[in-house]
């Protein structure tokens, strides 16, 4: 890890950290993420990558959380519903302080607490475990109106992919959130647009999303953000901060495996084992754009 990077992790977290920070750190996760998957043969690369930057600014820009002590009752709660790309989550919670790095090497080894989906028995700072697509959103409702009857002032988020969207469940959480006004509940969306067989457009099209979520009667945000600009992923954090009307869903425009040229928007790297020759090649993409985000502090 850099010294910039280093610097980063170490500061006090009472002060939000800003979107060029936010790009460097996301960045180092996109990177650590890609050791582990190749080191260990196994894991969803694709999805893990495109959500990088929305996990990042969640947990070193949003969320209130307290590493020390992870079931803080007035915590904000994050729901990983894209459980697969769980590479993701145990990194950003790894380097948040929830349990020591040194654990993210033995990811998806029998016993270890890293399982190949989150576990909230195994893993401190996952708030439900994950893996059944479009269960997400049902217990995030049920999170939140928790909230609402314990006199709470916590949020939920829900992160999502389109995988968790083809399914009926989803719809069926979305109509109920909708009817309750479920208030503090917020749906975002890693919007890559690739899943394991195929191209979301050829399994299953979902447009027009915006429509439909609108029909479904959520507070959608003004515009799709490009969850790869660290910038317009708060500029989305703003817009939740600016209404209350509620339940809220954003959806963020996202690339599978981004940050490696010939796997970016490929099914194939869905959840492919990184193999010797593409990590050799994929690496240094990753290590060039590190750098460069890091020369922007």
């Amino acid at each position: 890890m850099s010294s910039k990077v280093a610097q980063l992790l170490e500061k006090k977290r009472d002060t939000a950290n800003t979107a060029p920070e936010l790009a460097a750190l996301a960045a180092s996760f996109r990177l650590a993420m890609f050791d582990v998957l190749h080191s260990r043969g196994t894991g969803h690369w694709g999805g893990a990558s495109s959500a990088a930057e929305i996990v990042t600014a969640l947990y070193f820009n949003r969320l209130k959380v307290d590493p020390k002590n992870p079931r803080w009752e007035d915590r904000d709660r994050f729901i990983l519903s894209k459980g697969h790309a769980s590479i993701n989550l145990y990194t950003i919670l790894a380097h948040r302080g929830f349990f020591s790095v040194d654990e993210l090497p033995k990811f998806r080894v029998r016993g270890s607490i890293l399982q190949g989906h989150p576990n909230m028995k195994l893993t401190p700072g996952v708030d439900i475990s994950t893996g059944a697509l479009g269960h997400g959103l049902s217990v995030g409702a049920g999170m939140a109106l928790a909230a609402k009857l314990a006199g709470k002032t916590y949020k939920t988020y829900v992160l999502s992919g389109e995988g968790c969207l083809d399914e009926g469940s989803t719809w069926e959480a979305l109509l109920f959130a909708a009817k309750y006004k479920v208030k503090g509940l917020v749906y975002l969306i890693d919007y890559n647009k690739v899943q394991l067989d195929g191209t979301s457009q050829d399994i299953l099209p979902l447009e027009p999303l915006a429509d439909k979520f609108k029909a479904f009667g959520w507070n959608l945000a003004p515009q799709f953000y490009n969850g790869h600009d660290t910038a317009e992923v708060l500029k989305s954090f703003e817009w939740i901060d600016s209404n209350d009307v509620w339940p809220k869903v954003v959806v963020y425009n996202t690339i599978k495996a981004k940050g490696v040229s010939f796997m970016e928007g490929k099914n194939a790297w869905h959840g492919a084992p990184i193999d010797d020759d593409s990590y050799a090649k994929g690496r240094p993409e990753l290590a060039a754009d590190l750098e460069k985000k890091e020369a922007a502090l």
